[in-house]
């Protein structure tokens, strides 16, 4: 185990399951697709006959997971070979399902569980090994092949006989050869053999098997793969939690492991591909958002796939986050009343967590990618088969440089049905109310969200299955592209919309949260929900912190960015400066955004019309080193302030020589961009108590009581403490929404 990987609250959470009799323990594996983290054992392998500690070498029966450990993964060797193909008639290779009810069944549907079949057939079936496979061949479909989800180990019995016949090798023996043999997986097998039985985890005392109970131990679990001679595509493989990992590591890996290649990768992303599949999200032989899928918790990544098993077991894999989790338990011993439901997501989730605490932060300098990179990167799949209206601008790109709006109008599987731009256009370049437009080349509309309204309307959404948004922000309350977001958010919950955010990383990093929270009575476009103004959010994660605080009814997915850690401003993150707006050319404007222009509402230039907008001030009429004395006597942490001259070309001083004021960030930890607009504000009015008119500062301040305080002479060092609570407060709800971790802790 990694030594500084902290499994705390998973040890707290076991052991009280284990306390209130819900398994008598379980071995748990989380890594990477290069290492593996942590192997642990907890609680008691066995209680009856007598008891046994759990060890990590434990075998445990695997159940279901079977399922895909074993008979997906080989119909995938079996169609990368072209053996057969997910699209072929069942009946093709299995003649005695080439009849009416079954001869439209395919091999996809019955990988998805769509073919219709029932969950299960009678034990009855089973009572000849010899006519077994037959008579389960001639169950019939109880639903409409294709048309909905219905779990069946029906379809995968049949699946492990297509296995057999295909390639001319029994099930255990192919799997032994092809897949865990190679993938050194030398503690998994179907029926182990009987020098195996000390270390395997027994599960449940029976009356089925014997006159008299009789406890399974080293024999499959499973009653149809038992009568099958404990050999089904359902059910049967034995493994431990290190050979799942391995397994869990190839499939990350692209199909190989340690120089072994067992498949393609293109056939690790047709066998992982989550895809609607009857009303819910399957892949070929893992489930991934189902009535099953309890056991995946809440922080794997949409891409995340896995599968449990009845005994007690779960393997959960995020090719995003680059992440597995096994977790094995024999909860079914001795009396088949343990329920590990709920502790699998639980724990699941505290694994994801203690990961991206330790060596993420590591980890995360490596490239950082925006949300369409990860996108991308996953074939588009949460946009497969929809008609999107794209929200966006030309600044934002790919790690590459690649228009977001360019990607996704040529992504295959999508179709681009309308644009719709915020402030300043798709070019963000221009000022003022914008008009609709279209975009000659593509062959779509583009609306204007800075115009006549400020909503997307049915109009503009027309024709369409989701709004995927993708803005570049730089995390100030009053940057009016996260007002932008929240009236999507608004439209979406209206029209029944979902609203897909491809997220990106703050510039302003993702740690400080500063200035007073908005009050209610000046709320506006530009000022749109009670945040500070600097929140410390990325786009999806205030997207879900808006949704949550409205109670929108809104489908709201985050395809979060590759990468990011909190502490990562704009420079830390190897990403290309593209400008967002007209007056943002460099990232130093936008990290100096939130002081400066927190004054632009005040009879002041704000550099626009040079090019240092928001990086100085100045006016006609500013006594510059008198201001700098009034600044130097403040002692403004973070920030370097030195004379200037220049002439704007913008309003409110265009082509007037003015005397400012330059600002440099010198330390962008001390820096507090509202601490420093105070102390600005607090030497112009006392330098210039008739010239500057602050009559307007509260429009983007949104705090009266700052405002009053400040105009009554409390100094700027002080003010912060009118907001101290208000700012706690926020702090706690944001972390409730968090996507991203903060690598200092």
């Amino acid at each position: 185990m990694h030594p500084a990987l902290d499994l705390s609250r998973v040890d707290a959470l076991i052991a009280s399951a284990i306390a209130a009799g819900r398994l008598p323990g379980c071995a748990i594996a989380v890594g990477r697709h290069d290492r593996l983290y942590a192997l642990k054992a907890y609680g008691k392998r066995a209680l009856v006959p007598t008891e046994q500690a759990m060890t990590e070498d434990t075998v445990f029966d695997l159940a279901s997971l079977s399922k895909p450990v074993a008979t997906a993964t080989l119909l995938a060797q079996l169609v990368e070979r072209g053996s057969l193909a997910l699209d072929d008639r069942i009946g093709r290779h299995l003649p005695e399902l080439n009849r009416p009810r079954t001869r439209a069944i395919t091999v996809r549907q019955l990988l998805l569980h769509t073919a219709g079949l029932p969950h299960v057939n009678p034990l009855t079936d089973y009572g000849d090994p010899r006519t077994a496979i037959a008579r389960t061949l001639a169950v019939d479909p109880v639903g409409v092949p294709g048309q909905r989800f219905l779990y069946s180990d029906v379809g995968f019995i049949w699946l492990g006989e297509l296995v057999r016949r295909v390639s001319g090798q029994p099930l255990d023996a192919l799997a032994q050869s092809a897949l865990f043999a190679p993938l050194a997986m030398n503690d998994t097998r179907f029926a182990p053999p009987a020098s195996w039985r000390p270390r395997i985890a027994p599960t449940e005392i029976t009356k089925l098997r014997a006159p008299t109970p009789q406890l399974i131990h080293g024999i499959v679990h499973d009653p149809r793969a038992y009568r099958l001679g404990g050999i089904a595509g359902n059910a049967g493989v034995f493994s431990t939690a290190a050979d799942l990992a391995r397994y869990a590591r190839m499939l990350l890996s692209g199909g190989e492991l340690d120089g072994t290649r067992v498949l393609a990768a293109q056939s690790v992303a047709a066998l992982t591909k989550p895809q609607l599949a009857g009303g819910i999200l399957r892949t070929p032989g893992f489930d991934a958002r189902s009535e099953y899928s309890r056991l995946r918790g809440k922080r794997l990544s949409a891409s995340a796939f896995g599968h449990g098993g009845y005994t007690g077991t779960s393997l959960w894999v995020d090719p995003e986050r680059d992440l597995f989790v096994v977790f094995l338990s024999n909860r079914v011993h001795p009396d088949a009343t343990g329920n590990v439901i709920g502790l699998v997501g639980a724990v699941t989730d505290e694994l994801v967590t203690a990961v991206e605490q330790l060596d993420d932060c590591a980890f995360l300098q490596n490239e950082v990618a925006p949300g369409i990179d990860v996108l991308q990167a996953r074939g588009f799949d949460r946009l497969q088969g929809k008609r999107i209206g794209l929200v966006t601008h030309l600044a934002a790109t790919t790690r590459a440089g690649v228009p977001t709006l360019d990607v996704l109008a040529r992504a295959p599987g999508v179709t681009l049905g309308a644009v719709l731009t915020p402030e300043h256009g798709l070019e963000s370049a221009r000022e003022g109310r914008i008009a609709d437009g279209a975009v000659p080349a593509l062959g779509v509309p583009v609306y204007s969200l800075f115009g006549p309204t400020r909503r997307p309307d049915a109009r503009m959404l027309r024709g369409l299955d989701a709004l995927v948004v993708d803005l570049v922000d730089v995390g100030t309350r009053f940057y009016t592209y996260m007002s932008t977001l929240h009236e999507v958010l608004r439209a979406g919950a209206e029209h029944g919309l979902p609203v897909i955010v491809l997220d990106r990383p703050n510039p302003l990093g993702g740690v400080l949260v500063d200035g007073p929270v908005l009050d209610a009575n000046v709320r506006s476009f530009v000022n749109h929900h009670p945040l500070p103004v600097v929140h410390g959010l990325s786009a999806g994660e205030l997207a879900t912190l808006i949704a949550r605080d409205e109670g929108l009814s809104v489908q709201l997915e985050v395809i979060e960015a590759r990468g990011w850690r909190r502490e990562a401003r704009f420079a830390q993150t190897g990403l290309r400066w593209r400008k967002p707006s007209p007056n943002l050319p460099r990232p130093e404007s936008a990290l100096l955004y939130p002081a400066v222009g927190l004054l632009e509402s005040t009879n002041l230039s704000v550099g626009r019309g040079t090019t240092r907008p928001f990086e100085l001030f100045g006016a006609p009429w500013l006594d510059a080193r008198g201001v700098l004395a009034a600044l130097a006597s403040q002692r403004v942490p973070g920030v370097r302030f030195s004379t200037t001259k220049y002439t704007p070309s913008a309003a409110p001083y265009a082509r007037t020589p003015c005397q400012g004021v330059r600002l440099q960030v010198t330390d962008p930890d001390a820096y507090r961009p509202v601490r420093t607009a105070l102390a600005i504000a607090q030497a112009l009015r006392a330098r210039h108590p008739g010239e500057w008119d602050a009559t307007n500062l509260p429009k983007l301040l949104g705090d009266s009581r700052t405002f009053d305080a400040l105009l009554a002479g409390t100094q700027s060092s002080a003010l912060p403490r009118l907001w101290d609570g208000e700012l706690q407060a926020f702090r706690e709800k944001r972390e409730r929404v968090l996507l991203y971790r903060d690598c200092r802790r």
